[in-house]
């Protein structure tokens, strides 16, 4: 971020709150996620949820990357910036008739269906056009994430995937659906996942579904483990870069692989949240009875997650110089909304803080800009990009 705090003169005289990224900081996590994917000879997709500005997805797609879309307006996005449609796999529990034949006309590479119901809805489609679905089942494994219990999705209470109890009566109406090609299994157990172990029990679920498979003489051409690897939120300088080597390491050692069978991985969080930052305005310091509070610019309009997921960020006075040894003081650090949720933190300590003090929120690159809302018709300004 060395980079990025460097500007903060020319951010002084722009409007606030807006979202800044580092594309060097970008450029070099992508580079090490890369260098370390192609080492065991396995492909990833980048998550367009995370983050779908153009000036980061051009960067993502450049590298030869492919894309997960969980929308048909992604699925358009992602070949309109630079992404091959080959490389391309749409998920989502509620893709539209729409989105379907869309994605269809632009032979993607592959559909993560999530029931039966939705195999039948792409089988009639794909027959009214002659065509056949490429389809990678997505299968529930029942694995806890050990994260957040609103970004989990691996348990059978979750909306997501297909059940083992459900595979039987799945396989014996697949085999009448003239319009799907069965390509491979997906899995997706959760997202900011840190405890690699959880991914070791993933594989171990994963090799007995695809067994269950080839005793059933289904060959599995794509094996997809989702994605989920976390970022450190907490200290973001001292790890700037995820530990892509040791994620990509556990799976080529636990996950059983015959010949010619791919994986494949959708990262997102773990690509883009570090190069980005939310930049706002301090309006006020405000003396409440028993607490301080400092009152932002920013709000949860701006930044989502704190509000919908408990999430905890970084926050940092970039207006005072660490060198300084300045003083310093216990705030909440709060948005302007209209809302009791719109809080940042709670308890923090922070250099003593005035009016006009630019403060930076960290690591919000992955779900910031993309989260962002009108809510009492806020609006957010545009970003600012470095390298």
């Amino acid at each position: 971020m060395i980079g990025l705090k460097s500007k903060l003169g020319e951010w002084e005289k722009r409007s606030t709150p807006f979202y800044a990224y580092d594309l060097q900081v970008l450029r070099t996590t992508l580079q090490a996620c890369k260098n370390s994917a192609d080492k065991f000879g396995f492909h990833v997709h980048y998550a367009i949820k995370a983050n779908a500005r153009p000036e980061v997805v051009r960067e993502i797609s450049s590298l030869g990357f492919g894309a997960d879309c969980v929308s048909g307006n992604e699925v358009q996005w992602a070949l309109n910036h630079g992404f091959a449609p080959n490389k391309v796999v749409f998920a989502g529990v509620g893709k539209s008739d729409k989105e379907i034949s869309g994605a269809l006309d632009q032979q993607i590479h592959s559909f993560n269906c999530e029931s039966l119901e939705e195999l039948e809805v792409l089988n009639e489609l794909a027959g009214l056009t002659g065509k056949k679905a490429p389809v990678a089942l997505r299968i529930n494994p029942n694995v806890n994430a050990q994260t957040h219990h609103y970004i989990t999705t691996g348990l059978d209470e979750n909306k997501f995937g297909i059940n083992r109890q459900q595979l039987p009566e799945l396989l014996d109406r697949l085999s009448q659906m003239a319009h799907i090609e069965l390509v491979g299994l997906h899995f997706h157990i959760g997202s900011q996942i840190n405890n690699l172990e959880v991914f070791k029990n993933l594989c171990l679920r994963v090799n007995e579904f695809v067994q269950w498979f080839e005793q059933r003489h289904i060959s599995i051409k794509v094996i997809n483990v989702g994605g989920g690897l976390g970022v450190d939120y907490d200290h973001p300088d001292q790890n700037e870069i995820p530990p892509f080597e040791s994620y990509f390491e556990l799976f080529d050692r636990f996950l059983e692989r015959k010949p010619g069978q791919e994986v494949h991985f959708e990262l997102g969080r773990s690509l883009v949240a570090q190069c980005g930052v939310l930049v706002s305005r301090v309006l006020y310091v405000k003396h409440g009875l028993k607490t301080k509070f400092v009152i932002l610019d920013a709000g949860m309009t701006e930044l989502l997650r704190p509000a919908l997921y408990q999430a905890k960020h970084k926050i940092e006075n970039w207006s005072v110089s660490p060198e300084q040894e300045p003083d310093v003081e216990t705030y909440d650090v709060v948005g302007p909304v209209c809302e009791s949720s719109d809080c940042f933190a709670k308890s923090i300590e922070l250099p003593v803080t005035k009016r006009g003090d630019m403060v930076v929120i960290r690591t919000a690159g992955a779900y910031g800009e993309v989260m962002a809302n009108s809510y009492n018709l806020r609006a957010l300004e545009a970003p600012f990009f470095n390298g």
